[in-house]
C-alpha cells in the first residue's frame, strides 16, 4: 500500500514503539491520528510532526467510548484533509510482571491479569474493529483493489515469556493467534493484516529494567531501536506480499526462562 496521502491511526502513539512508528509515516508521506492517554506527550508529537500531518485524540483503549471518539475524530480530520484511511496500528501496550504465586504464597492478582488483558487484546481487537468499517469503505488500489493494513503488536513474550510474564505473553500470544483469522475474515474487503513481534527495544517499558537486566538480554549486540521498528512497520505496510504473518523481529534474541 501507498503511505503517500494516507492516514493511519496509531494507538499508543505519543510515545515508544508507536511514536517512532508515527514519525516515519510521515517522513513517508503519510498522514497519522496519534491516539494516547498523555495529553502532552500527544499535543508535543503534534508539535514535532506538524499540525497538518497529524492529530491527536485522547483515547483510553479500555473504553470503547473512547475509542469510539478518537475513530469518530479521525474520520472527521480525514474529510477534512481528504486523505483517505489506510491503516490502523494498536500499539498500546502495558505489562505487570508477576509470578503464578510470589514469595509468600499469594496467587497472581486477577483484577492485574484482566487489566493487561484489556489493555493489550481487547484494546487491540476494540481499536481495529471500529475502524473497519472506515478502511473497507475507502476506494481500492487500481493495482490490486487493496483497502487498508492493520499493523498489529505482538511480542518475543508470545513465544518464550519468562518467570512472571504470564499476563502479558498471554495478551500477546492472543494477538499472533488473532492474526491470520482476521486476514482470513478481511481478505474480501481488501484489507491485509501482519503483526509485529519485538523482542527487547528500548521503550519506556524496558527503562524500567536494570542494566543487569538488560544486558543479559542484549543478544546477539544490543536491544532494538524504536527506529528500527517503525522501519519494520512500513515494510509492512508497503509490501503487499506481507499478509497473515506474525514477523519475529528481534535480532536472534531467545528470551530466558527468567531474569
Amino acid at each position: 500500500m501507498k503511505i503517500e496521502d494516507r492516514t493511519f491511526i496509531i494507538s499508543g502513539g505519543a510515545s515508544g514503539l508507536g511514536q517512532a512508528t508515527a514519525q516515519e509515516l510521515v517522513r513517508a508521506g503519510g498522514y497519522v491520528a496519534v491516539l494516547d492517554m498523555n495529553d502532552d506527550n500527544g499535543a508535543a508529537v503534534v508539535s514535532e510532526l506538524g499540525a497538518d500531518k497529524a492529530r491527536f485524540f485522547q483515547c483510553n483503549v479500555t473504553e470503547t467510548e473512547s475509542v469510539a471518539a478518537a475513530i469518530k475524530g479521525t474520520v472527521a480530520w480525514v474529510q477534512e484533509t481528504g486523505k483517505p484511511l489506510g491503516g490502523v496500528i494498536p500499539a498500546a501496550g502495558v505489562s505487570l510482571p508477576s509470578t503464578m504465586l510470589d514469595r509468600h504464597n499469594q496467587p497472581l492478582s486477577l483484577p492485574d491479569f484482566n487489566f493487561v488483558m484489556a489493555v493489550n487484546v481487547t484494546g487491540t481487537i476494540d481499536l481495529v474493529r471500529q475502524a473497519l468499517p472506515h478502511l473497507a469503505a475507502a476506494a481500492g488500489s487500481p493495482e490490486d483493489g487493496e483497502r487498508g493494513v492493520v499493523v498489529m503488536v505482538a511480542s518475543a513474550a508470545a513465544f518464550e515469556g519468562q518467570r512472571g510474564q504470564v499476563s502479558y505473553s498471554a495478551s500477546k500470544g492472543a494477538i499472533t493467534a488473532m492474526t491470520l483469522p482476521m486476514t482470513r475474515d478481511l481478505s474480501r474487503f481488501g484489507i491485509r493484516v501482519v503483526t509485529l513481534a519485538p523482542s527487547l527495544f528500548e521503550s519506556a517499558m524496558t527503562s524500567l529494567m536494570s542494566d543487569k537486566v538488560r544486558k543479559s538480554l542484549e543478544v546477539p549486540r544490543r536491544a532494538g531501536r524504536p527506529e528500527e521498528f517503525a522501519m519494520a512497520a512500513r515494510q509492512a505496510i508497503e509490501n503487499v506480499m506481507l499478509n497473515g504473518t506474525v514477523i519475529r523481529l528481534d535480532g536472534g534474541m531467545r528470551m530466558p526462562s527468567k531474569l
